[in-house]
This record gives C-alpha cells, sequence and structure tokens, in this order.
C-alpha cells in the first residue's frame, strides 16, 4: 500500500518505519510538506496545534482514507470540530479514522515481541475501517474498534489524559481486553 505520513517524530517515524518492515510503500512528510498525491492512506502524527499548518503544506489531500494519530496534549481543537480526526476529515475530504493515539510510540520497536498483540482502539467512518484494520495490524496491533467517528473519535482522545496518568505510574505500556469468562 502506498501511505503517506505526515509528521516524522516519534510518533509517524515510528508508525512509517514499521510499515516499511511489513512491505509498504512509505513516504515522510515534515514541516517542508510534499505531496500526497499518490498516496492510498494518508497518515497524520503531528502535535493538535501544528494540524493546519501541517496539512496546508501538503498537496494532493484529496479524498484518501485518512488516519488520524495526533494528540490533544498541546493547544486546543479547532473551533467547529468535534475532534481532531473531524479537523483533518474536513481538509482531506476522504473517510477517516483515529487510530494510535492510545499506544506508546517508544514501546513500537517492543511490539513484535509480544506474546499476544497488544490492541490499538480506533474509531473509524465504515469506508476507512479495512484500510485502518490492515495499517494496524501491519504495525504489530490488533485492531478494537470502538464505533464510528462520532462520538467514539472524541472519546479516544480524550482517553489520552487517562493513558498518560497510567503511564506516569508504570511507564509506557502495552495493553490486551479480553472478554470475562
Amino acid at each position: 500500500m502506498r501511505i503517506t505520513v505526515i509528521g516524522r517524530g516519534r510518533v509517524g517515524g515510528g508508525l512509517a518505519a514499521l510499515w516499511r518492515e511489513a512491505g509498504h510503500d512509505v513516504t515522510s512528510l515534515g514541516r517542508e510538506g510534499g505531496d500526497a498525491s499518490g498516496a492510498e492512506a494518508v497518515v497524520v502524527a503531528v502535535p493538535a496545534a501544528a494540524i493546519p499548518a501541517a496539512l496546508e503544506a501538503v498537496g494532493g489531500l484529496a479524498g484518501q482514507v485518512t488516519l488520524d494519530a495526533c494528540n490533544i496534549y498541546t493547544g486546543s481543537r479547532a473551533p467547529g470540530f468535534l475532534s481532531l480526526t473531524h479537523q483533518i476529515a474536513a481538509t482531506v475530504g476522504g473517510p477517516a479514522a483515529k487510530a494510535f493515539s492510545t499506544n506508546f510510540a517508544a514501546a513500537y520497536g517492543d511490539t513484535g515481541k509480544q506474546p499476544v498483540p497488544p490492541h490499538s482502539l480506533y474509531a473509524a467512518d465504515a469506508e476507512a475501517r479495512a484500510v485502518t484494520e490492515r495499517l494496524i495490524r501491519d504495525a504489530g496491533f490488533a485492531p478494537l474498534f470502538v464505533g464510528a467517528l462520532e462520538p467514539c473519535a472524541r472519546l479516544i482522545e480524550d482517553s489520552a489524559y487517562l493513558t498518560r496518568a497510567v503511564a506516569e505510574q508504570v511507564g509506557p505500556f502495552f495493553y490486551r481486553l479480553t472478554a470475562a469468562r
């Protein structure tokens, strides 16, 4: 799959490396921007406040499936958008998903060493689910669909505060949810 990752930091750079290892054709774009016109999927992994500038610097955004891997640690949501995912989708114009924001980039290198793939929570438009699940699996995680973008993208974003609170106690961690029996 041809993937354009916008953001070369720990999240964007880490995911790009995992997907390259899985055999995908990945283009990584930084602050200088670039062209995403050949991408089958676009992944946005920048700080929340940097979303407008990052998307403005990229040409060829035209309806691709888009995964939002951004967190809301700094800055605030743009007025008029329920979530960062909704903000990004309004620019790209295609089906979107919120994914990877509850996983620790610092642990990406250990994902494949786990006895059972850890989960990655995601919310998505119906048209983005297949691509999102494939990219989650190809990064070494097990996809766990929590629902449609509205309201679940915002729930995943807001859960980052809980994830950070747990990490302050135990450090970066993986999670795997199972049904009670």
